[in-house]
């Protein structure tokens, strides 16, 4: 019996509540990850945003996929599913927070960091990676305790709001949405060495996605304003980098496209795009990816924002604003996701990356929930 982690919002927690609680679903891009998990295994339960870990369900079959509705009223994105049975269920007041110091201290992907700093989110990143053995018996204890103490963790404003979704109804489809409560600048004041260091920072994150690409046996596609501090980071550049893009579009999409940070080639198609958040403001880097899909509705490419670990939550809000959720093509949230500069880092540092797919992307990025 072996445990896997299974990441809930507070939309999908609630809407599994409501549920007849014996079918727990992921994305379709789970679905390799799903052929590992077998009957018996059990999914460790945890709710994002309010960073709690609430629940223990038992994989009873699956994985099996299914589109009929059950987490969304229509054009349910959790397709991937198992049929499972609850052994632990806690309300959200009776969550119990992993920056508790019990659970911090134990576990072993938390207890190494400082719980101030939003480095360890990286291990929690997506739904049915593998937990630990003594991790998973840790936590499967915990719930259990949990239940028959009913201790209570009470919500702060902040997370009860985060339970408060939106969702607008587009034709036949409806979207969820967030509408930020108050705006904040994400540029502030600099001067002097700190901005040239953020510029240096975003440089050489550019520089390592150009290197993991070339790597992979892609081309690479840098901005000419960019161009020349991305060489002098990345020093073994070879033939990878394009002098022009090889692509046959109008000329306001190209020069939408050649204004995006990174982008991978293969051929005259592009695999993957990526705009990094201190070259531009997360927002103005989402809008050109929706400016790209208006241009090019049917242009079918992995879209990809990279920020520091500690934007990883503004990511996540300004792509699901009602001008990135109400495309035509869809919302933004399902066709763009996050990546965080450590992710990267630890990709870099695979040993085999010329032995890779580019989809090994996939393992590090992040959905908006």
């Amino acid at each position: 019996m072996a445990y896997f982690l299974d990441l809930f919002s507070p939309a999908t927690y609630a809407a599994f509540k409501r549920s007849q609680q014996d079918i727990s679903g992921f994305r379709y891009r789970h679905r390799f990850a799903a052929e590992r998990i077998k009957p018996g295994d059990k999914l460790v339960c945890y709710l994002t945003k309010l960073s709690r870990w609430f629940g223990i369900l038992e994989v009873l079959e699956g994985p099996f996929q299914d589109s009929t509705p059950i987490f969304y009223p229509d054009d349910d994105p959790f397709v991937v599913r198992f049929k499972v049975k609850p052994i632990v269920w806690l309300d959200a007041e009776k969550a119990v927070p992993i920056q508790n110091p019990e659970v911090w201290k134990t576990l072993s992907f938390t207890k190494d960091y400082d719980p101030k700093s939003p480095r360890w989110t990286g291990k929690i990143r997506t739904s049915l990676v593998p937990i630990p053995q003594a991790d998973g018996e840790f936590l499967e204890q915990l719930m259990f305790t949990q239940r028959d103490a009913q201790r209570t963790f009470p919500l702060e404003d902040s997370e009860v709001t985060a339970f408060e979704t939106h969702t607008v109804r587009r034709a036949d489809k409806t979207v969820a949405v967030t509408v930020p409560t108050e705006i904040t600048s994400e540029i502030t004041p600099q001067q002097g060495e700190e901005a040239e260091s953020e510029v240096r920072e975003s440089i050489k994150v550019q520089a390592m996605l150009a290197e993991i690409g070339s790597q992979m046996g892609l081309k690479i596609w840098i901005p000419k304003a960019d161009r020349g501090g991305v060489l002098k980071e990345w020093k073994e550049p070879g033939s990878a980098v394009l002098d022009r893009l090889p692509l046959n579009y109008d000329d306001a999409t190209l020069k939408t496209i050649e204004q995006i940070d990174v982008l991978w080639l293969r051929g005259r198609s592009i695999v993957r795009a990526f705009e990094v958040e201190h070259t531009t403001s997360i927002y103005s880097g989402l809008l050109r990816m929706a400016d790209l899909l208006a241009l090019q509705p049917n242009m079918d490419i992995r879209l990809h924002i990279v920020a520091p670990i500690a934007k990883r939550e503004k990511v996540f809000q300004e792509i699901r604003r009602p001008v990135f959720s109400l495309l035509e093509r869809g919302p933004l949230s399902e066709l763009c996701t996050y990546l965080s500069y450590d992710s990267l880092r630890e990709l870099v540092g695979q040993k085999h990356l010329a032995h890779l797919l580019d989809t090994v992307l996939d393992e590090y990025a992040e959905e908006a929930e």
